[in-house]
């Protein structure tokens, strides 16, 4: 009988991180097709996820670049789908709720190939975000879903999805256990951007509701600015180029503690996360990780998916209002006690004993 074959879709930064584990995983126990949709192509936000976290180089790279939601998704599904027509796969894996993820899930399930979907069931019951968008349609598609939580296990059978759910902890938590002891992650970093531990703030900025807005991108540099204390701003590509785009740079340029950064690896993200005094983002994946060092986060919007890192104190929702920005980001909660929400740092073992046990009894 030969090797059971899936093939693996990533695409952007957060997939390469929530990868790793998995496919580490999967490939003591079947043949894995990596497929780069090209949709992160700097090499920034791309090939050095790869080296740090010790992907596997992708059999297949699509290179499609970025683009608006309808022509990149298009030009992703169509080119996954010509892979899927050549290569007969098992199964396919998508993560998250990127463009690529539900590229992925569409080309898969009108070709009839089983749909499994790592990081199921979030939801921020938000349709103005075209990521919720994305996860809802592949939930309805896939037939085994992958939550990290309970919560979100529960906000998949609110919808009528019970069948192929199994809650296994957070991978992005196996990603850590993984990686957060390697040197270039240790207490050396935050020296090493000029900053001193538990004395900076860290911030990230790249949904479209932000970035792509001139008005609330102005809103957050003021904020960031009425902090006063050292922000350090890992600028995402797309933000970058609003910045120039919507005239603001001047305005990055008059705020003394803000520094903007290149785009920051991995494992030197992780060093500087874990010593700074808050993290500000809009980012899912770093709300997480923020939880599990037990550092307060201000998250940059109005509502979140990760609802468990609210509930518990340690994730405060500021919108782009500067004045809560700067308050929030001055007087962190810092509540007496983190509970394992996000499992134990083993989900990608889960995830694949589930997958080959579900195909070989399909």
């Amino acid at each position: 009988m030969s090797a059971m074959r899936i093939l693996s879709v990533v695409g952007a930064r957060p997939q390469f991180i929530k990868a790793a584990p998995v496919s580490r995983a999967l490939r003591q126990r079947c043949h894995e097709v990596l497929v780069h949709s090209g949709q992160h192509y700097d090499s920034a936000m791309s090939d050095v996820f790869f080296e740090q976290l010790g992907i596997p180089a992708p059999d297949h790279e699509l290179g499609i670049g970025s683009g608006r939601h309808g022509e990149q998704t298009a030009a992703m599904l169509a080119a996954i789908e010509a892979l899927l027509i050549d290569l007969a796969p098992d199964a396919v894996l998508v993560y998250g709720d990127t463009n690529t993820t539900l590229a992925g899930g569409l080309a898969a399930a009108k070709l009839g190939v089983p749909v499994v979907h790592v990081e199921a069931g979030l939801r921020s019951f938000n349709r103005a975000m075209p990521e919720e968008i994305n996860r809802v349609v592949v939930d309805h598609l896939s037939e085994l879903l992958f939550c990290p939580t309970q919560v979100a296990a529960d906000n998949l059978a609110a919808e009528g999805i019970r069948k192929g759910v199994h809650v296994v902890g957070d991978v992005m938590l196996d990603t850590l256990r993984l990686f957060a002891g390697h040197e270039a992650a240790g207490s050396h970093v935050p020296a090493a951007f000029g900053v001193e531990p538990g004395r900076y703030h860290l911030a990230t900025v790249h949904r479209a509701a932000n970035a792509d807005d001139p008005d609330a991108l102005a809103r957050l540099i003021e904020g960031f600015e009425r902090i006063g204390e050292p922000v350090l701003w890992a600028v995402h590509p797309r933000t970058h180029a609003r910045l120039a785009e919507f005239g603001l740079a001047p305005a990055v340029e008059r705020a003394k503690n803000l520094r903007v950064l290149e785009p920051v690896p991995y494992l030197e993200t992780i060093g500087l996360l874990r010593a700074a005094k808050t993290l500000l983002t809009d980012s899912g994946g770093m709300q997480k990780e923020a939880y599990f060092f037990g550092v307060p986060c201000v998250t940059l919007r109005d509502e979140t998916e990760w609802v468990e890192t609210v509930e518990l104190g340690w994730n405060t929702l500021v919108g782009t209002d500067p004045d809560r920005i700067a308050q929030a980001s001055l007087h962190p909660r810092r509540p007496s006690e983190r509970p394992p929400v996000y499992g134990d740092g083993h989900a990608a073992e889960r995830i694949a004993d589930v997958i080959v046990t579900h195909l070989r009894e399909r």
